[in-house]
């Protein structure tokens, strides 16, 4: 398994923006943006793995992962 499956990536649409913005939280701060949904889910994707080429150059442990937490239905009970 590829290290950049283990984080949640977010994409949503901002009624501020006016525009996609793409987000991994618990690995970064910040994302990406744009009004192009696919295009900005795979900057987000290249952003991911550069922040984790980062954190190995650093010689930095990875934060927890945050993929297989099952956040799709922990929303819906939020909703």
């Amino acid at each position: 398994m590829n290290e950049s499956a283990r984080y949640a990536k977010i994409i949503e649409w901002s009624e501020e923006d006016q525009c996609y913005v793409g987000s991994a939280p618990g690995l970064m701060y910040g994302g990406c943006h744009g009004t192009d949904e696919r295009a900005v889910f795979e900057e987000l994707c290249a952003i991911v793995e550069e922040v984790i080429d980062l954190y190995h150059k650093d010689n930095k442990p990875l934060p927890p992962a945050t993929s297989g937490r099952d956040f799709a239905n922990r929303m819906q009970d939020v909703a």
